[in-house]
């Protein structure tokens, strides 16, 4: 028999994994992606919302996605959880992937991208949290919604980070 803590790890793997599988379909083809950019821009300050347009439009769908479900399950978050649940991959926006590259980003876990040389889009992918901090700072954003971005895969007892990082793994 399995105890339930580990029990109840394993269902949140399982179910971490298949949104990452479903997300990798999804972000083959930029061309069909559909995010609710209106909705998403008008939730974002105007330096949040030029960083916002410079992502792609899957991280944007993905982002989208990720601010419904986190205010469908919590419909009084703070607005800059909400902001930076649309800006959280932003950081991956310093430089285009190819399709081949967004499989093979996509099928690399973040703790082992981490240890992989920084170059490329793997060396993207493993610092696209303190990018995205540095492109919302830069752009002007709200100090919050850089720090959230920053420690989304990373919370270290944050609730909001911790709460951004699960609904990002759902998504």
């Amino acid at each position: 028999m399995i105890p339930s803590r580990l029990s109840d790890r394993i269902g949140r793997r399982a179910l971490g994994y298949a949104a990452k599988v479903r997300r990798l379909v999804r972000s083959v083809r930029a061309s069909d992606a559909h995010p609710d950019d209106a909705w998403a821009m008008s939730l974002l300050t105007p330096g949040e919302v030029r960083v916002y347009q410079g992502m792609d439009p899957r991280d944007r769908e993905h982002a989208c996605r990720v601010a419904l479900h986190l205010l469908r399950e919590h419909p009084a978050a703070d607005p800059e959880l909400v902001a930076a649940a649309l800006l959280h991959d932003c950081g991956k926006s310093v430089r285009p992937y190819h399709v081949a590259e967004r499989v093979l980003v996509g099928l690399v876990p973040t703790r082992l991208a981490r240890w992989l040389p920084p170059m490329g889009a793997l060396g993207i992918r493993s610092q696209h949290p303190e990018l995205g901090a540095t492109l919302l700072t830069h752009a002007g954003a709200r100090a919050r919604v850089a720090d959230l971005v920053a420690r989304h895969h990373r919370p270290a007892g944050d609730a909001d980070a911790e709460l951004l990082h699960h609904y990002d793994d759902q998504e």
